[in-house]
């Protein structure tokens, strides 16, 4: 099941873990007050905007019109905000043994800036809609408005704010392609299911897009636009960027989107920055959903044709986008300090 490992391991459990670095998992959020930088207003009805632009091409299923058409948008999208965008493209060998034309767009400010941040989700769309209720959906593409082109919308909506205060320290927004084409639940083919997901991560983090490339930290956004979502602490997060992870809970629960980030750990999930954590050596945490009810831990839309923008709250990308505005900005002045 696609990036799903341990979810309802117990706290207990995941706190011993947590420990074997040294750093013990707490209770409740510890950490002092964060002061905060000035930063700019996240506009979730902009955010929304993108959402439905992106489903207007359709699913964005690699070796498609709508997924050619979409990243000639989001590119140029990024370019109109002022971003330095590389197109990473290459060709990935799917699960089943389908080449697809994978395409890793790459949007970056003060690109000659040596200190830099991170931020990533993917942009494709599952071709199989398998975890849908109804089985005569299992072959047709997810509409992905949640799964991804939230996260896309909510680094837009970041990259567009930006341009209009102005960083000194450099962002790279990475969208990530070929994410979603991991076996799916109806394949009967003895298939090894996990090596087939995050292909497009796993490429640009063995082939960055600058040499030597390196990052102060990174931001994986993963479904961050569902109704009812609210994101916990994830496993790998805490194992490999877990003062990232802390400081991100912190700043949104001063922010007020405490509802949305409920400060208790998760699981452990296979998703994009695991490669960016594993391979690129950079310390990287995931923002995801994770739902105590209902068909699926990622939310009731998760691969289903119900994945539309009508079952996107702006709010969620807000309490998203808000907060990881703020990081931004609290790193940038940082970076004027020293």
């Amino acid at each position: 099941m696609r990036k799903l490992l341990l979810w309802n391991i117990g706290l207990s459990a995941l706190a011993l873990l947590g420990s074997c670095g040294g750093k013990q998992s707490s209770s409740s959020s510890s950490a002092d007050t964060l002061a905060l930088s000035p930063a700019p207003d996240f506009c979730a009805d902009s955010a929304m905007n993108y959402v439905i632009a992106q489903c207007g091409f359709g699913p964005r299923v690699p070796n498609t019109e709508a997924h050619h058409n979409c990243g000639n948008y989001i590119a140029g999208k990024f370019r109109s905000f002022g971003a330095t965008v590389i197109e990473q493209r290459a060709d990935l060998t799917a699960y089943n043994g389908t080449t697809l034309k994978a395409r890793n767009i790459i949007a970056s400010l003060n690109p000659d800036n040596p200190e830099r941040i991170l931020l990533c989700g993917h942009w494709d769309s599952r071709p199989w809609a398998d975890n849908d209720p109804d089985p005569a959906h299992h072959h047709t593409p997810v509409p992905a408005a949640n799964d991804a082109a939230s996260e896309v919308a909510v680094m837009l909506e970041m990259a567009r704010q930006i341009q209009q205060r102005p960083l000194r320290i450099g962002i790279d927004f990475i969208c990530f392609d070929a994410e979603d084409y991991g076996v799916p639940q109806w394949e009967t083919g003895d298939y090894d299911s996990s090596e087939s997901w995050c292909l497009g991560s796993t490429y640009w983090a063995h082939h960055p897009h600058t040499e030597g490339y390196n990052a102060r930290f990174g931001i994986l956004m993963d479904m961050v636009g569902g109704r009812g979502s609210s994101f916990s602490l994830e496993g790998f997060s805490l194992q490999y960027a877990r003062p990232v992870a802390e400081m991100i809970w912190q700043l949104a629960r001063q922010l007020g989107y405490s509802q949305f980030f409920p400060y208790r750990e998760g699981g452990y999930i296979t998703d994009d920055h695991l490669p960016v954590n594993q391979i690129a050596r950079i310390p990287c945490i995931n923002i995801v959903p994770y739902f105590t009810s209902g068909p699926s831990s990622f939310g009731p839309t998760w691969h289903t044709i119900a994945d539309t923008p009508e079952n996107i709250d702006p709010n969620v990308m807000k309490s998203v986008g808000q907060t990881v505005l703020q990081a931004i900005y609290n790193e940038n002045e940082k970076s004027c300090v020293q």
